[in-house]
């Protein structure tokens, strides 16, 4: 398959059975996302022939394949923002009371397909209020709505938290005990090994093997995607010296979303929070950042802060990486130096011009440092794989030279090479001395990462785990209430 003048298949072949769960693994740029795409007629091969049920086949569109029974449930989120979430479900293939659309069986049966995957959005509800998550179970919701003998899931889970996952892996199992093939991109190992029969390793666009997900441990997954000894995931947490709050929050509130919350986060600290979607994380840091309105009490360093912006908030030193670095933290259609001096573009201008030679060395430098890989360095933020898209994002957060970071999602759509570099990252920010604050849906990044982990429910924080209570049962309790039933 070549794509763009790149060659990033070399003839692979692989088979497909109902009634199994195949997971296709490898690192960000190996080619699974684009051999998915070929299937579900999304992109033409150059060369090859697909066979579905000894037949060869060649669809004309999208379309044509989804009424084969090939389904696709893409990595990006493809909904119409505009419209609602039944009209999404239904969208082309609405639901008629005679000559009008029947809104309301659109809208029962919608409620049934996202309880399905425990997923509370409202059916009457515009996609573009809802969070990343639901957009994604959504988008769930619909692919499996219509007709389908194979479905494909592209990183399915990057957006949800363990609990959404386990509603989305029932699901997974209905469908195999319904005959349904279930093809499986993942970087979260894990779950691979849990839910998979069998594993395909695409490395460089090249098949390196379909084998026994039961023959196969995560760390042997890991060594072959990579193609060597990959070691331990998490580096070991840094030891604390300075105790000092760097940044304090105190009955911090953001109308709709969090009630009186506080905590700290001391210099040297990792700190965590985990919850289920829609309980109020992120929407409690964009609102002491200045990103949506909130109102409490913050102190930066001891001394009481009440931003406005979130560039007042980098004026004072606290980084913030989003979570969606595709919608809000880099121009996708710009050219990298761009995007590396988007937040600090002041610091690169000779009078009215931007200093162009300074912002090539200081890409070179993120280079470096990041180890971010680019056939070209003129290329677009878009062309980047997800994980060299992230080291972009913090080495343009980093260039603020911040002593508080906080960072939502840092490994979301990252392969097992990348994650344990942002990981060193992390950890090499606090053994720095800077404070750190992480966001995660991925319960052991939480746990491998952090000294501390806030737990968040409803809207408000309900509880702290630290040390030996660091484990993913005492999160879960908390974050769902049965710590209560446990006591």
């Amino acid at each position: 398959m070549v794509f763009a003048g790149n060659t990033v298949l070399h003839d692979v072949s692989l088979d497909f059975r109902r009634g199994e769960v195949h997971a296709i693994i490898g690192e960000n740029g190996a080619g699974k996302s684009t051999l998915m795409k070929i299937l579900g007629d999304y992109l033409t091969a150059t060369q090859g022939q697909l066979n579905l049920a000894k037949t060869d086949v060649k669809f004309a569109s999208p379309k044509e394949a989804e009424k084969a029974g090939i389904v696709l449930v893409h990595q990006e989120i493809l909904l119409a923002s505009h419209l609602t979430v039944a009209q999404n479900i239904f969208l082309g293939r609405e639901l008629r009371r005679g000559l009008l659309v029947d809104d309301v069986k659109m809208n029962a049966q919608t409620a049934t397909a996202l309880a399905e995957l425990d997923c509370l959005a409202s059916p009457t509800a515009r996609v573009e209020d809802l969070s990343i998550a639901n957009r994604q179970l959504v988008q769930i919701a619909r692919a499996l709505s219509g007709e389908h003998h194979f479905v494909i899931f592209d990183e399915p889970t990057a957006t949800l938290t363990p609990v959404e996952s386990e509603a989305l892996f029932g699901v997974i199992a209905r469908l195999k005990q319904q005959g349904c093939g279930v093809i499986y991109i993942s970087h979260k190992l894990d779950e691979v090994k849990r839910i998979s029969d069998r594993v395909s390793i695409l490395r460089d666009g090249k098949s390196v093997g379909t084998f026994s997900t039961n023959d196969l441990t995560p760390a042997q997954m890991a060594n072959l995607i990579v193609g060597r000894e990959m070691g331990e995931l998490y580096p070991a947490k840094p030891t604390q010296h300075d105790r000092a709050p760097a940044l304090q929050v105190e009955d911090f509130s953001v109308p709709g979303f969090v009630h009186h919350a506080s905590f700290s986060v001391a210099k040297g600290e990792i700190l965590g929070f985990a919850c289920l979607i829609g309980a109020g994380r992120t929407e409690l840091l964009e609102g002491v950042l200045g990103l949506r309105f909130g109102k409490g009490r913050v102190l930066k360093n001891g001394k009481a802060v009440d931003f406005k912006t979130p560039r007042q908030a980098m004026d004072e030193g606290i980084a913030y990486v989003t979570e969606d670095r595709k919608g809000k933290g880099l121009l996708l259609a710009s050219p990298l130096t761009n995007n590396l001096t988007l937040a600090t573009a002041e610091s690169f201008t000779a009078g009215f011009l931007m200093d162009t030679s300074r912002e090539a060395k200081a890409l070179d430098a993120a280079f470096e440092e990041f180890d971010i890989r680019a056939k070209s360095r003129k290329m677009d933020a878009g062309q980047l794989s997800g994980g060299n898209q992230q080291k972009l994002l913090l080495a343009k957060m980093m260039l603020l030279n911040p002593d508080v970071v906080v960072v939502d999602e840092p490994t979301r759509g990252v392969d097992i090479g990348a994650k344990k570099q942002i990981y060193e990252f992390i950890s090499g920010l606090a053994k720095a001395g800077k404070a750190v604050v992480v966001i995660s849906s991925e319960m052991p990044e939480l746990i491998g990462l952090c000294h501390r982990i806030i737990v968040m429910r409803n809207g408000a924080i309900v509880g702290e785990v630290t040390g030996k209570n660091i484990t993913e049962n005492k999160i879960v309790m908390l974050a769902t209430g049965t710590h209560k039933d446990a006591a």
